[in-house]
């Protein structure tokens, strides 16, 4: 994976910033997502507490476990209705962006998300919180998370890829790429544009050390 992406998702995740990777497949945009989560700190038992309510309620609880102690990584497909995303039903239970409090919401194939749960993420990842309303009354969930967004460029994902030509139109990326609006864009701190890096065998002194330290040396 290229050094450059490693730095800046750190620097993203260490300023709180809600961030889009951006780039072919193959380019690492996963992996550097749900490698993100381990440089975040560890949680306070304030926050544990608060994670373990959403989950209580949610019905979500570890068996086993009263006391939610690592920070939640959710990644929900893109096909989830909007109940599931946001939160609801008939007695509102909290969604997967609830689910996330004080943890990371990965949102793989952002173009594929629905055009009404995209907008929905609007509120939450300005306020932080997530309210839910029915004719009994309104519920208000918490949803401080870290949010994440991985999408390729183009619906074959290879727009502007150095190794593999794409085959898409002009207007089909075009298209592609506007499924996004401007007004989830502003809400998005960091874009990082991702290209694949080269498979690059280690050193043989390199080589070395990994079998010295594994033990096969």
């Amino acid at each position: 994976m290229n050094p450059h992406c490693i730095y800046s998702g750190g620097n993203c995740w260490n300023c709180d910033y809600c961030t889009l990777l951006k780039g072919p497949p193959g380019a690492g945009k996963t992996l550097l997502a749900r490698a993100l989560p381990s440089i975040l700190p560890r949680l306070t038992l304030r926050e544990a507490l608060e994670i373990t309510r959403v989950y209580s309620v949610a019905d979500a609880l570890p068996g086993g476990e009263p006391l939610v102690r690592t920070r939640p990584f959710r990644a929900p497909h893109h096909t989830i209705s909007h109940a599931g995303l946001v939160g609801g039903g008939r007695w509102p239970k909290p969604g997967e962006i609830s689910l996330a409090h004080r943890g990371v919401l990965f949102l793989d194939e952002l173009p594929e998300f629905g055009s009404r749960n995209l907008e929905t993420l609007r509120q939450p990842l300005e306020d932080k919180v997530v309210t839910i309303s029915r004719a009994s009354g309104s519920l208000t969930f918490p949803a401080a998370f870290q949010a994440i967004a991985a999408m390729n460029p183009c619906p074959c994902g290879y727009y502007g890829d150095d190794r593999q030509p794409c085959t898409c139109s002009l207007s089909a990326v075009q298209r592609y790429q506007h499924r996004i609006s401007g007004l989830l864009l502003d809400r998005i701190d960091i874009h990082l544009d991702m290209m694949r890096a080269p498979f690059q065998k280690p050193a043989p002194s390199k080589r070395a050390r990994i079998r010295r330290r594994s033990g096969h040396g």
